[in-house]
């Protein structure tokens, strides 16, 4: 394995009923707090209302940003850092699903940074510092509760970036999984298609020696493998659920990737197609990932290999490498269509005449991908092949 540094300081509080531990957290921070969340589902669920009635038992000063975008938007951000500087906000709390963390994360670094925000996501600039912030999870898929990435769109020039700095990881995260109970069925299977499409993003790597990260990551696609199908069909499963929680933070919070760079070139394609289309990015993954695994499978045909074995159950008699592997890419393929997900682009009604446009955006910082490198014509079959 490669030489490498851990580091992840958010404190993880896991839970039925943890949310109460706001009365004790926030207060460490500041009286000014912003609230940050989405569409509205946290007051029909009622955390909204607890949340508030929290923040108002410990006498914070309370400002709010609602209407953050499943693909959150600039727009979005530049709104947020607006009022944190506006009101000299101490603290931002984060309270939905990975969106909403991640439009946090933007703003609690815009919050400390004299230009434009979008400098930050676009590495013209870098995030030396951020207000604090935290976050109470609502939805199972990114992992962003517990490390330091971020992606934001900017929808008035069809892009779309990850980014991160050590200044953005959460101070805290709370997790209580009947925070999840409401989250409709086709968001709970997107959610898990993202966490497994994060590990095998880790999973594809060139590093030698690593028998420990390699079940690890198996573990957690397992894990998920035997649980989604159970909680499709039961969602308000509090053991299902916390399961799945606990599997998405796990699944993108760094202990998967210590030794070696994983490759992420399935998502900066993603990230393309959604800039152009705001399709649902776990949905696009599922479209996208299987095909890059084929389109990459003659790069190491034994790491395939190994997973169509180890997660796939594939019997690899009488089979060559390749033909094993194949075999395995089918059968992740057969799993999410099982579970509801999407197969092909045309799912979201998406045709080729766009096609050229997405290659482009994935290809702004040139070639990219760590486990193979690939070119526009690379980019190109792999959308195709998607369609």
């Amino acid at each position: 394995m490669n030489e490498f540094t851990f580091y992840n300081p958010t404190k993880l509080i896991f839970g039925k009923g943890q949310v109460e531990q706001l009365k004790e957290l926030v207060p460490q921070y500041g009286k000014k707090v912003l609230v940050v969340y989405g569409g509205g589902s946290i007051k029909r669920n009622g955390l909204y209302d607890q949340v508030m009635s929290i923040l108002k038992g410990i006498d914070s000063e309370v400002f709010e940003l609602s209407g953050v975008e499943p693909n959150p938007r600039l727009s979005t951000v530049r709104r947020g850092v607006e009022i944190a500087k506006e009101k000299s906000i101490d603290f931002i709390l984060a309270v939905g699903g990975g969106s909403v963390i991640d439009c946090t994360k933007a703003i609690a670094a815009g919050a400390k940074y004299d230009g434009d925000a979008w400098d930050l996501v676009t590495k013209k600039a870098f995030a030396k510092e951020a207000l604090p912030f935290g976050t109470v999870l609502t939805l199972a898929a990114t992992g962003s509760e517990m490390n330091a990435g971020s992606v934001i769109t900017n929808w008035e020039t069809n892009e779309k970036y990850g980014w991160g700095s050590p200044a953005t990881f959460p101070q805290f995260s709370i997790l209580d999984p009947e925070n999840t109970f409401t989250v409709p069925k086709d968001h709970t299977i997107y959610g898990m298609v993202d966490m497994m499409s994060h590990v095998f993003e880790q999973y594809f790597n060139n590093a030698t020696n690593t028998p420990l990260q390699d079940r690890m990551c198996e573990s957690v696609l397992n894990t998920v493998i035997e649980t989604a199908p159970k909680l499709i069909n039961d969602l308000e499963n509090y053991e299902l659920r916390e399961t799945i929680l606990y599997s998405g933070t796990i699944a993108l919070n760094g202990m998967l990737q210590m030794g070696y760079n994983g490759d992420w070139a399935s998502h900066n394609i993603e990230h393309a197609v959604s800039a152009v289309y705001d399709i649902p990015h776990a949905g696009g993954l599922a479209i996208l990932f299987p095909n890059w695994m084929k389109h990459n499978l003659k790069v190491n045909p034994s790491r395939f290999a190994q997973l169509a074995e180890r997660v796939f159950n594939v019997d690899p008699a009488g089979k060559s490498e390749e033909e094993v592997a194949l075999e395995g890419i089918d059968k992740l393929r057969e799993f999410w269509s099982s579970l509801g997900a999407p197969t092909r682009l045309a799912d979201y009604d998406i045709d080729d005449s766009q096609i050229d446009l997405m290659a482009d955006k994935a290809m702004v910082n040139g070639e990219f991908g760590n486990f193979n490198k690939l070119n526009k014509e690379d980019v190109l079959a792999i959308l195709r092949a998607s369609l």
